[in-house]
């Protein structure tokens, strides 16, 4: 269902959300190797509310659009899958309709990516981050922005209540080109 828009990046919409976040096996959670910051907040509102895995807590913004939530990594990481928990039902005008999403090495070439327009969302939102190339499976970046650029009702501060971001498992033993599952199969992975 996504589109190509006239910058280049891809655009597409999202209607609804999962009450129960379901993620893949192959993938691993990589928001706490990161560092978090976000343009503005309420007290009491800020970005730890983001990552504090509570559902009635939220991120809530204080000021001008576009809202940012900044996300920096130590070293390149591969990011496949960025998952939001917003509620239209709870929020109302508070809810991002359209967001952004910029990858790049700082703040100094970040690079948009996607862009999702929100439809009413309540529960979790999936944004995959992958290329219109199959081979394009997921970011490799230093740093990832996720931008509100509007929100329902033409709500001015945002709330935005839990934000993850998955990218692949790294095969337990490297330069192994199979992945192995279990310890067993582990064991018996080299010729001797």
């Amino acid at each position: 269902m996504a589109t190509e828009s006239s910058e280049g990046e891809e655009e597409g919409k999202i209607t609804g959300g999962n009450h129960v976040l379901i993620v893949e096996d192959d993938l691993r959670e990589l928001g706490k190797k990161a560092a978090w910051s976000v343009s503005s907040c309420k007290p009491g509102n800020g970005v730890g509310s983001l990552r504090d895995d509570n559902l009635e807590t939220y991120w809530q913004s204080d000021g001008a659009q576009p809202h940012l939530v900044n996300i920096q990594f130590q070293k390149k990481v591969k990011l496949q899958l960025v998952v939001l928990y917003v509620d239209f039902k709870l929020d109302e005008s508070y809810t991002p309709s359209k967001i952004s999403i910029r990858s790049g090495d700082g703040f100094h070439n970040l690079k948009e990516i996607k862009t999702m327009e929100l439809i009413k969302p309540s529960g979790w939102v999936y944004v995959s981050l992958s290329g219109n190339d199959p081979r394009e499976t997921f970011v490799n970046t230093f740093m990832l922005q996720i931008a509100v650029l509007s929100n329902h009702l033409n709500g001015r501060d945002t709330h935005v209540r839990q934000i993850k971001l998955y990218g692949p498992r790294p095969n337990p033993i490297p330069h192994q080109p199979f992945h192995f599952t279990s310890r067993e199969f582990i064991t018996y992975s080299c010729v001797r």
